[in-house]
């Protein structure tokens, strides 16, 4: 598939390609790209691609919170998706549009983005399933809580500056089992947040042109600068990520019975039982 751009034009260079090599896929590091000026990533593209959006697929709220926050804590900010993103130089709002593959347009620029990327993904995790892109739009100084996500992900900030500050995934002195356990049982992404946590993460700076590649379950947040952001995270599943979820889910129902099951293994490393039990008990209407 291809997007608007130039079918020459090169994403992820030589350089960015070995360096995602050299991280994918557990180690959080910094890369670049070269997307910077793509007309589907305008605020006045994305203002209409918010509005024609399901309510579902926009999320969007005040954003100078702190860093660890409960979802219904966080403040709305009385304004539409269109006006949020047109408006967001001012309006002290942070915007993410869920799930743009659903557009056709989008579909394609995020396709071919994969593809530049799926020969070293191939032979470590699979075939990227579930692929799923993301845009964030960010009015100054804004936060984006402590939380993690699912998906394999590279974050490419096109515009504005920010710093993504990630810890390891899997690590349980910052997600605990029993958070994996909640999320994946159809809890919220937001995670507890320690002061104890604080220099012990990898801080990487992103301004335009820079990217950052983010491991399956990383916790992170995310501080914008004194300008407005905009940022496109493009993402992927794998088999060895749906099976970790699905051994996460195993454990929750596991302590039901009083057992203390422990974190699944990181990749390459499967809990393969754990797995195919919450798969039986999907299948039985338990899960």
């Amino acid at each position: 598939m291809t997007g608007l751009q130039p079918a020459a034009r090169i994403i992820f260079d030589a350089d960015a390609r070995r360096a995602f090599a050299d991280l994918y896929p557990e180690t959080a590091g910094p890369l670049r790209h070269n997307l910077a000026g793509h007309p589907l990533l305008t605020l006045d593209a994305l203002a209409e691609l918010g509005e024609a959006l399901p309510p579902g697929q926009v999320e969007y709220n005040q954003s100078r919170l702190p860093v660890g926050i409960a979802p219904e804590d966080v403040p709305a900010n009385g304004l539409g998706i269109g006006e949020t993103i047109r408006t967001i130089a001012a309006n002290q709002s942070w915007v993410v549009i869920k799930n743009i593959e659903a557009v056709p347009t989008y579909r394609a620029l995020l396709i071919d983005l994969l593809d530049e990327l799926a020969a070293t993904v191939a032979p470590r995790t699979g075939p990227m399933l579930t692929p799923q892109g993301f845009v964030f739009i960010s009015s100054p100084r804004s936060i984006t809580p402590f939380h993690f996500d699912p998906e394999h992900n590279i974050l490419l900030n096109i515009w504005g500056d920010k710093v993504m500050h990630v810890w390891p995934g899997g690590d349980e002195r910052f997600a605990p089992a029993r958070e994996h356990e909640r999320y994946h049982a159809g809890g919220h992404r937001n995670l507890p947040w320690s002061d104890a946590f604080a220099r012990q993460e990898l801080a990487v700076p992103l301004g335009p042109g820079d990217a950052v590649h983010m491991p399956v379950m990383a916790p992170h947040y995310v501080e914008v600068d004194d300008a407005p952001a905009l940022s496109l995270s493009i993402t992927w599943r794998s088999a060895w990520s749906y099976r970790e979820a699905e051994a996460h889910a195993a454990n929750r129902w596991l302590r039901r019975f009083g057992l203390n099951p422990p974190m699944p293994p990181r990749w390459p490393s499967h809990a393969r039982g754990r797995s195919w039990l919450w798969r039986i008990l999907r299948r039985m209407g338990q899960g």
